[in-house]
């Protein structure tokens, strides 16, 4: 069996899809439900026999101590956390509690049941990170290895560099077998829509305006979420622990071009008259706004035979087929309605 943390956010929610799809295993997902975790993304697998499902916040300390002594699972994986960069700005305290704090009770509760466990040679603690925990490179630094050293650049950064260096020193100080992911940006189904690409699809679809930040010329690197789920289990199978495994599509796009090639899909999909590409608007930069961040993937290449599948164009697609076949979910995150659904679901 293994626990995956945060599997009702995006990433978790498809990362649990698949492995249930593709596993032989049990998982249990636990999740607090804050704003941008969804229950209802696994409504069609809660009577799954392989799939438990716990509502504990992280920063719980008892709570996540109880969950790992009932399930003893044979490996953690750990995707909760505070993740969009404009609320940390905002609003930092929620990420500093969540990501540091809680990634501390996780590897602290996790040390203590390997160790009542006799230290199993085959338990894993893998923590799932970000691309933006080094910071920002020039138009032609070369990309982000393993070796690259920390500069984050946001509170939502900071916070998420705490965590790794955290797991790193578990690792090095009690032999915690963990492993860490850095990982670029993720898109894909069941995305919060307050991140790029699920935004631009929702408001070009009410007609509203399409805000780019600054120039449009911020440069990340794309990766679909299956192909960083797949990354997820390469690793966990045949990562070496105590190494990190930088994960990116091979895919860097300034924010403009990844928009107005939403934009043309839309038009493709759903068109509009007019078109789509009128409604982009330039506003204000956000503070501290990263230039460009980009991948190099070598490392888990060489070392797991692992490589992205799906290109920057083709996720693109499947993406916005997936927003334009799934109102209902749409409707019920923006309105807030999913946040009921356990209490309907469970009301006796």
């Amino acid at each position: 069996m293994i626990l995956v943390t945060g599997g009702c956010g995006f990433i978790g929610t498809n990362f649990i899809r698949l492995w249930l799809a593709e596993k032989n295993e049990p998982v249990v997902n636990v999740d607090a439900l804050t704003y941008a975790g969804n229950a209802e993304n696994l409504s069609d697998i809660q009577d799954n026999p392989d799939y438990y499902f716990e509502q504990v916040d992280i920063c719980d300390a008892s709570a996540i101590a109880d969950v790992l002594k009932r399930y003893r699972p044979r490996a953690i994986l750990h995707f909760a956390a505070e993740s969009h960069v404009d609320r940390s700005i905002t609003s930092p305290e929620a990420f500093l509690q969540t990501n540091v704090m809680g990634t501390f009770n996780l590897l602290h509760s996790a040390l203590a049941m390997w160790n009542t466990q006799g230290q199993p040679d085959g338990f894993r603690f893998l923590h799932v990170s970000t691309d933006e925990v080094y910071g920002s490179l020039g138009k032609r630094d070369p990309a982000f290895t393993e070796q690259h050293r920390y500069q984050p650049n946001s509170p939502y950064s900071a916070s998420k560099a705490a965590s790794d260096h955290l797991v790193r020193a578990w690792h090095h100080t009690y032999d915690l077998p963990v492993l860490t992911t850095n990982c670029s940006n993720n898109y894909g189904p069941y995305q919060f829509p307050e991140k790029l690409i699920p935004l631009m699809i929702e408001r070009g679809l009410s007609g509203e305006s399409l805000p780019v930040y600054g120039d449009g010329n911020n440069v990340r690197d794309w990766l679909y979420v299956e192909d960083h789920c797949h990354a997820i289990m390469a690793v966990l199978e045949k990562g070496t622990p105590g190494e990190t495994y930088n994960i990116g599509g091979n895919e860097e796009r300034t924010n403009l071009d990844v928009v107005e090639n939403l934009t043309n899909v839309l038009q493709m999909m759903k068109p509009r008259e007019g078109g789509y590409r009128e409604l982009i608007r330039f506003v204000k930069d956000r503070p501290g706004h990263d230039r460009r961040y980009a991948i190099n993937p070598t490392h888990i290449r060489d070392q797991l035979n692992w490589y992205p599948q799906i290109d920057f164009c083709e996720g693109l697609r499947r993406t916005v087929d997936w927003y334009l076949s799934n109102r209902t979910w749409v409707d019920r995150v923006k309105s807030g309605e999913y946040r009921h659904w356990l209490d309907h679901q469970y009301r006796s």
